[in-house]
């Protein structure tokens, strides 16, 4: 039997991107269906509430539902029961299935509106309707993402639409006129389309010209180079910023003679965002998502030309098959690349260049090089060897040794209070920042309502943008603060120790892991290392990401490693 005055409850909702609702809207309303189920039973104490996060993501992998699933092994967690205000925002595919248990196995019973009261574990019914709604949010998902895919196949195809991403080089964005439907127009969202940009349009011209005289990539890269041609990432900085932008590289001619929008077709569809198991042997832990290269002939082309062209149809075509006759394509040959760990990838710099080095297996054992000279023109006078090497077994040890002397809990028993105290307390700022957004979404709420009343959509379209505006001042500043996942708490020495102890005791065995593990484990870190192949030295930095406020602290027993040679 139930106790109807004794039940303490946990909330738990979420909200992303894919439900195209406001945050604070969305967390209102589900949270309003689940106090009006259990209001005659108890009252909700603590909640947990996940944004940006997608319904196919396993609990584990949702911030505030792994707190949860975190707060269910304490004790004194302070509640009985989990309530929810939607099932198909909770649980995805066979989720409950694979959470109903865990909150078994600790007394904490799970209320749904649905059901109208406490799931029976007992109950076939129960189980039915729970895995039914399971099966529709996957099925919701599956039909955003079909709906989306095919409307922006059909307006990139049929209307030749420009549908974002950054212009390519040689084009600048302009404006082209209000967004077409009139809830987006009336929110400041406007088309764009390509326009030739004076400055890199003739560059582009002169790169497929030069290609098809028969100079080969790299050497139109020096010759652009020399001519003190802006590259790329230099030309456009605001919008590559991770680039260095020193030179011409092999890559960016290529890839401008493989871009058919220089014929002034618009293209969608060179990329696709792909689900892979994290681990094929637990399909729980789900998928992550990365972006991989579709092949041509799923690219989706305009019927018709919509921005003015750099090139002609015939110039790219002698440009395509110049390019399809180098290389082992053009003999039918397929080259197979074994896949192998690198416990360093996208962690070490070469000095000289500032550039990541290459993960590279040679002699069965991982090398890392920089061939800056190889892959990006040398007119720019930077005195770089043609190759630069070095081994990951010669830096592995040293690095492992320090940060296990590093994180060792011993050594930083006195500077615990240091620690806390060091730590900045924004909550108060981030608060004030919340409060201003909040009146920015009110604002909009209204310019939307007025536009729905008969106000002229141009007017409001003007409201809406000052307000996004001053949404994105707010945003920028938040971030600054240490964003809303900060949670406005400073961390204790008891977490603090906490967070060394772990770190201690797991670096005590990273000598013993494998390479994927022990990327992830740096990355965690914030391992950044830089080679200097004059010296033969790597200088080591680290900057961990505890879940909570930013610290730059310096104290003793964490100094910067000595320089380890190889």
């Amino acid at each position: 039997m139930i106790d109807s005055s004794q039940i303490n409850f946990a909330f738990y909702g979420r909200v992303s991107t894919e439900d195209q609702q406001d945050p604070e809207a969305s967390r209102n309303w589900q949270f309003s269906r689940a106090r009006s189920l259990i209001e005659p039973y108890g009252k909700v104490v603590t909640e947990f509430f996940d944004v940006g996060q997608s319904r196919s993501i396993p609990w584990k992998r949702r911030p505030k539902a792994a707190l949860l699933l975190e707060a269910l092994k304490d004790p004194d967690r302070g509640f009985t029961g989990v309530v929810i205000g939607e099932p198909q925002r909770a649980f995805y595919g066979n989720q409950y299935g694979l959470t109903l248990p865990v909150l078994q196995h600790y007394g904490v019973q799970l209320w749904v509106p649905e059901v109208g009261g406490a799931i029976d574990p007992e109950s076939e019914a129960h189980d039915m309707v729970m895995s039914v709604f399971g099966g529709m949010s996957k099925g919701e998902r599956t039909r955003i993402k079909v709906r989306v895919r095919t409307a922006m196949a059909a307006q990139a195809q049929i209307e030749g639409r420009y549908l974002g991403g950054r212009p390519p080089y040689g084009y600048r964005l302009v404006d082209a006129g209000p967004h077409p439907n009139p809830s987006k127009a009336a929110e400041g969202k406007r088309l764009h389309r390509l326009e030739p940009d004076p400055i890199a349009g003739p560059v582009v011209q002169r790169i497929f010209s030069e290609y098809l005289s028969g100079i080969g990539m790299f050497a139109i890269a020096q010759r652009l180079t020399a001519d003190s041609i802006a590259c790329p990432s230099l030309h456009d900085r605001a919008r590559n910023l991770h680039r260095s932008g020193v030179a011409w590289s092999k890559g960016a001619i290529r890839g401008i003679l493989a871009n058919p929008r220089y014929t002034g077709y618009e293209v969608w569809n060179k990329q696709r965002k792909q689900e892979l198991l994290i681990d094929v042997e637990d399909v729980a832990l789900g998928h992550e998502t990365k972006m991989a290269w579709n092949p041509r002939e799923k690219w989706i082309l305009s019927d018709h030309p919509v921005h003015a062209a750099l090139i002609g149809m015939d110039v790219f075509e002698q440009v395509r098959l110049r390019l399809a006759s180098r290389g082992p394509q053009s003999t039918g040959r397929v080259t197979v690349r074994r896949q192998h760990g690198y416990a360093l990838k996208g962690l070490l710099f070469h000095d000289t260049c500032g550039r990541r080095m290459q993960g590279n297996w040679n002699h069965g054992m991982a090398h890392y090089r920089c061939r800056f000279p190889n892959e990006y023109a040398i007119a720019n006078k930077i005195d770089h060897p043609l190759t630069v090497y070095v081994r990951e077994d010669a830096i592995l040890g040293e690095l492992d040794g320090w940060l296990a002397r590093a994180f060792d809990p011993e050594r930083v028993n006195r500077s615990l209070a240091a620690l806390e105290a060091a730590q900045p307390d924004a909550e108060p700022a981030r608060e004030e920042i919340r409060r201003g957004l909040v009146a920015c979404d009110r604002k909009l709420a209204r310019h939307r309502a007025a536009v729905e009343a008969g106000a002229d959509p141009t007017l409001v379209a003007t409201w809406t943008r000052e307000v996004q505006r001053e949404r994105a001042v707010l945003e920028a500043k938040l971030a600054a603060c240490g964003g809303p996942a900060a949670g406005g708490r400073r961390m204790s020495s008891e977490e603090i120790r906490a967070l060394v102890d772990a770190f201690g005791g797991l670096l005590a065995v990273l000598g013993r892991a494998e390479p994927e593990d022990k990327l992830e484990v740096y990355r965690q870190l914030g391992v950044k290392l830089t080679y200097n192949h004059e010296k033969r030295v790597i200088m080591a930095e680290i900057q961990p990401q505890p879940p909570v406020c930013v610290l730059d602290v310096s104290e003793g027993g964490l100094e910067p490693p000595r320089p380890c040679g190889h």
